[in-house]
């Protein structure tokens, strides 16, 4: 039986130290959404800006690319492996860049996936081009499919059309990159704004939802799945990063904290209306427990 690398005291926020693809086949567990932030393969020796000073854009041996095939394979194997962890009705989203996003599209219509949007995050602080010789790169992108072609998803068009100020929400987020305070548990070097996750989870899931990310980090994502009363199971392979993650899940069981964040978060009319939003969302109930 696995041993999570961390368990909550409330049982709604796990951690599994290991790789991915071993750890996916060893539990049974379905999910109702699954964010993924896998590799960009973008740590090619560039470099880039941050704070106003010259840095590598290098992640980490994870991130360095071995070629197209390379490529292909692993995202055709952790798709696979994550297709099988998650209900009929449910759907993920994956984010990523030029250098892998592509490959990532191809492999999901291969995979019998089906595309429903191709979100554009544009970035309100992204860094400069030091080239000045193409345009700026201040965007991600970010793909939203459901598993299955004929089986409907969940999606809750009017709470995003009240985000939108009572218009079709589109599919491009102006929404700023991560705030100082998101790094108090120190900075993981991918880590997405909690804007952004909390959007897309309250766009695709009802409450008590189960939301797996394969490529945790920092787990941005179990930190908006909780504050959101969804719950959350995160892998990764770097004791650093699940430590990291411990201590963000740890900061926000203080209820003051977690109302503070509720009320700092991006992408809302006004820093009450997360939090009447969730008071006013029915509870749903879904299984009690993961089991390991």
């Amino acid at each position: 039986m696995l041993k999570p690398y961390f368990k909550s005291d409330d049982k709604n926020f796990y951690l599994l130290k290991g790789d991915t693809m071993a750890l996916l086949p060893q539990f049974e567990h379905k999910f109702d959404m699954v964010f993924a932030d896998p590799p960009y393969f973008l740590s090619n020796n560039g470099i880039s800006i941050q704070n106003g000073k010259i840095v590598s854009v290098n992640k980490g041996k994870w991130d360095k690319s071995e070629g197209f095939d390379f490529v292909n394979n692993f995202n055709r194997k952790w798709l696979s492996l994550t297709r099988d962890k998650m209900k009929d009705d449910a759907t993920i989203w994956i984010s990523g860049t030029y250098h892998n996003i592509f490959s990532i599209g191809q492999i999901l219509q291969e995979l019998d996936f089906k595309i429903l949007n191709v979100i554009t995050w544009e970035k309100t602080n992204p860094p400069p081009n030091l080239s000045c010789r193409y345009f700026t790169h201040s965007s991600e992108i970010i793909i939203w499919a459901r598993k299955k072609v004929k089986v409907p998803h969940y999606y809750n068009y009017e709470l995003m059309k009240q985000l939108n100020g009572d218009k079709q929400m589109k599919d491009v987020w102006k929404l700023p990159a991560i705030a100082p305070w998101e790094k108090s548990c120190t900075k993981h070097p991918t880590q997405k704004p909690l804007s952004v996750l909390t959007r897309l989870i309250l766009a695709s899931t009802k409450p008590n939802a189960w939301i797996l990310d394969p490529f945790t980090g920092s787990s941005t994502t179990g930190i908006a799945a909780n504050l959101a009363n969804r719950r959350f199971l995160g892998i990764d392979q770097e004791e650093e990063f699940l430590t990291i993650s411990k201590n963000r899940k740890l900061e926000i069981e203080n209820p003051k904290t977690a109302a503070i964040y509720r009320q700092k978060i991006g992408g809302f009319n006004d820093k009450k209306e997360l939090e009447l939003f969730l008071f006013e969302e029915p509870k749903i109930e879904y299984e009690n427990e993961l089991i390991f």
